[in-house]
């Protein structure tokens, strides 16, 4: 059955390899970049739909996805790709981290959004990471100043933790919200830019990103968590596990949100 599958990042790296994979499988895919230019131009070459998104701005992501809601009746699968590693400016204008807000705020304010546009049978991928860290909620206030692999580690397991508790909240309203670490240095732009390094063949991501949006595998996979590095599911970090933690971790993205 052909599926309609929102694809953040994907102007590039993994999200647009993801993305020509599931085109020629037949899927409908709706792309999202930062950049006018690599939009149009990857709709143009795929023949997709696309949307120009700045996910550091939270007011950017929800216009972004009121356009989504303006044009499609549903979304079968929505993968929250984008991601960011390393940055010469580390706080946005609001005064916030921008690797917790592209991380961790922007994929939860666009799932929640898109929610009115998932069906029975809809799953949401959440891009997470095998370095994973507690979270600092100072610092995902923007109160504390944090190296990029720190706050890269700690917003992605903000992304897994929210992924745990949206699983939970949602889970009479689709199918399945799966965290999936794609598989750990993977050759991707980020990755390259982060370490200096080619990186493992990108494929290997590629394929368990298509499998966690299509196959049977991942029909009774909500509010799990799948480690590509060793091919199975298994539990994030022991901070995620502590109910109390979701909890303040959801207060804080709330607060946040509120102001």
């Amino acid at each position: 059955m052909r599926k309609t599958i929102l694809i953040t990042g994907s102007t590039d790296g993994l999200g647009l390899q993801t993305a020509q994979k599931l085109v020629s499988l037949g899927h409908e895919v709706i792309i999202h970049g930062r950049t006018l230019t690599k939009v149009e131009d990857i709709k143009t070459k795929l023949g997709v739909d696309g949307f120009l998104c700045d996910l550091s701005n939270l007011e950017d992501v929800k216009n972004f996805a009121l356009e989504v809601k303006k044009k499609y009746k549903k979304i079968d699968v929505l993968i929250n790709n984008a991601g960011i590693y390393k940055t010469p400016t580390p706080i946005t204008k609001d005064g916030l981290d921008v690797r917790f807000v592209v991380n961790a705020l922007a994929p939860y304010v666009l799932t929640k959004q898109l929610k009115e546009l998932f069906i029975k049978t809809s799953r949401v991928v959440n891009l997470s990471s095998a370095a994973q860290a507690p979270v600092l909620q100072e610092a995902l206030k923007g109160n504390i100043e944090l190296n990029h692999s720190e706050a890269y580690a700690q917003s992605k397991l903000a992304l897994t933790m929210w992924s745990f508790y949206l699983a939970s909240k949602y889970k009479e309203d689709l199918e399945a919200i799966i965290a999936v670490n794609p598989a750990s240095f993977l050759g991707s732009k980020m990755v390259k830019e982060a370490y200096g390094m080619e990186g493992k063949d990108i494929s290997i991501g590629v394929d368990i990103l298509v499998k966690a949006s299509l196959d049977e595998e991942f029909k009774t996979a909500n509010g799990k968590y799948f480690d590509n590095d060793i091919g199975s599911f298994r539990d994030a970090h022991p901070y995620a596990l502590d109910e109390s933690n979701i909890e303040k971790l959801i207060e804080t993205l709330e607060d946040i949100l509120s102001h």
